[in-house]
């Protein structure tokens, strides 16, 4: 993220969990990564435009076909990230950002700012892996 926001005391696990400073961090900081996906994608749609595809060579344009359909692999997936990001800003919005989806219990600080999108808490997350990897070697 270009905006580099310091967990610093608007983090600090003293006082109520979520409180309105908190709350107003995750929600700059996701708006701010936001920002940057879409900034990222407009540049990648004036590259793409711009390319010039009337190139002679067939392996020149096999590897510009490569490289543009890896591009628009990435954009799909920053376009689901976006999804996400929003879907945590909404719950900035309900008040129910910042707790786990499985157990309701408080994400860490420290787990939401790495990942601000978390749903879960760390634990209920690697016991959602470890169900998952289970089913998927069934």
């Amino acid at each position: 993220m270009s905006e580099t926001l310091k967990m610093d005391a608007t983090l600090s696990e003293d006082g109520p969990f979520m409180n309105d400073r908190q709350k107003e961090y995750f929600r700059r900081k996701l708006l701010a990564w936001k920002a940057e996906i879409l900034r990222e994608s407009r540049e990648t749609l004036e590259a793409l435009a711009n390319e010039n595809s009337s190139q002679a060579d067939a392996a020149d344009r096999a590897s510009s076909e490569t490289d543009r359909a890896i591009e628009l692999r990435a954009r799909d997936r920053q376009r689901k990230l976006i999804s996400k990001i929003d879907a945590a800003l909404e719950r900035i919005e309900d008040g129910t950002y910042g707790f786990c989806e499985e157990t309701g219990e408080p994400i860490s600080l420290k787990r939401l700012d790495a990942r601000p999108i978390a749903t879960m808490s760390l634990e209920a997350q690697e016991r959602h892996e470890r169900r998952e990897k289970v089913y998927r070697d069934e």
